[in-house]
């Protein structure tokens, strides 16, 4: 837990671009899947499945400038340290299920922001039929697809969600001893 409330403490009011901030972005996210029921490893992996974005020191605006941080690749790998694949595995799968469900679900791409077509371009834009049929095979592929959609739910400007220290025990429960 004492790597990630640093790292939360290090970057976690750096803007997510969609007028909320790294934090509340999380802790939204995670709200939704505890609301829904989700498993505590799927509530872990929600709430840190942007924790790429925290881990490196490059400014809050460089898919403004046409780089893909490949967050998803950074935080799975990160956390794969400290957990198990349920949480890691959807966390690396999230940004591949933006490209799933942008490319087989109709009317997802439209519902997308500016911000979230900007990444999806730098991301690989929509998927072809092969990278479908191999993202399909994920052992967690429909996990990635879940999270996916509270990633696209948890950015609410001033919504009041509990905070980090109530998502203490889904973390202390999965973290790999």
């Amino acid at each position: 837990m004492r790597a990630v409330r640093a790292a939360f403490d290090k970057r976690g009011q750096d803007s997510y671009g969609e007028g909320v901030n790294q934090l509340d972005h999380a802790l939204q996210c995670a709200f939704c899947a505890e609301r829904d029921g989700a498993t505590p490893a799927m509530i872990v992996a929600t709430l840190l499945h942007d924790i790429g974005h925290l881990l490196h020191d490059l400014p809050d605006d460089i898919a403004d400038q046409g780089i893909d941080t490949q967050h998803e690749s950074l935080g799975s790998a990160w956390l794969s340290q400290h957990f198990g694949p349920e949480v890691s595995e959807p966390v690396r799968l999230h940004v591949p299920a933006k490209r799933y469900l942008a490319t087989r679900e109709k009317g997802y791409y439209e519902l997308l922001s500016d911000a979230s077509l900007l990444s999806l371009k730098l991301q690989g834009g929509l998927m072809s039929e092969a990278e479908v049929a191999a993202f399909e095979k994920e052992p967690y592929f429909r996990d990635g697809i879940q999270l996916r959609r509270w990633d696209d739910e948890g950015k609410i400007p001033g919504w009041e969600v509990p905070d980090l220290g109530d998502f203490e025990q889904f973390i202390e429960a999965c973290e790999a001893r």
